[in-house]
């Protein structure tokens, strides 16, 4: 089993590292993909939006058929809904994978695909309307959403509640569980400021 995971500069590494974290610990000790696979353009490091430096595993001419393949976002997105080798790249994985994910503004990478056609799909919240301006796609604000074997998530630390449901439907809550807790993820809960409440206040993001 093969899960890929797209790599492209100015990437939101959390959007990446999050994931990549739940589905290494499931391929690692609860007999998960047997490949977790950083896929890029080309064979180069590729550096993150806020200076993390990646080197893949395998290029687009050269990675294997994926079982799975998330797209993470970040302000690269921008440039890369243009790169048909990067689009066509992903069409052509989508047609036999059995889920593709995309965090964040990765979901414009999916329409550009072709992929949210007539589907169901969330982004972060500040690229709502971005996306429910490209038409053809129903636009929900959620954690995550699934629609077919096409999955969707807000932004940045959402990609890893993704990922623990992702494990939860394809090898069960008990295996989700060991992940949670080796990864000792529990959110507290705790909101800090105004910002989630108040656009104008300091330190909210656009």
């Amino acid at each position: 089993m093969n899960f890929g995971f797209l790599l492209f500069h100015d990437l939101e590494e959390l959007d990446l590292v999050g994931p990549w974290e739940m589905v290494s610990m499931w391929s690692k000790y609860c007999d998960g993909p047997e490949n977790c696979l950083m896929i890029a353009e080309k064979d180069e490091p590729v550096t993150c939006f806020n200076g993390m430096i990646i080197t893949p595993h395998a290029t687009f001419q050269n990675a294997p058929r994926l079982d799975y393949l998330l797209i993470p976002g970040g302000m690269g997105t921008r440039a890369e809904v243009k790169n048909k080798i990067l689009t066509d790249f992903v069409a052509r994985q989508a047609e036999t994978c059995n889920i593709v994910l995309s965090v964040c503004t990765g979901s414009l990478i999916l329409h550009a695909a072709g992929l949210l056609k007539g589907k169901k799909a969330t982004t972060h919240f500040t690229i709502l309307d971005d996306l429910r301006g490209l038409k053809d796609v129903d636009v929900v604000e959620k954690r995550f959403l699934k629609d077919g074997n096409i999955w969707t998530s807000a932004g940045v630390s959402a990609g890893i509640d993704m990922a623990l449901e992702l494990i939860a439907q394809e090898a069960g809550e008990e295996t989700a569980g060991k992940v949670q807790l080796y990864a000792e993820y529990y959110p507290a809960g705790k909101i800090y400021g105004t910002a989630h409440t108040d656009p104008k206040a300091p330190g909210y993001i656009k």
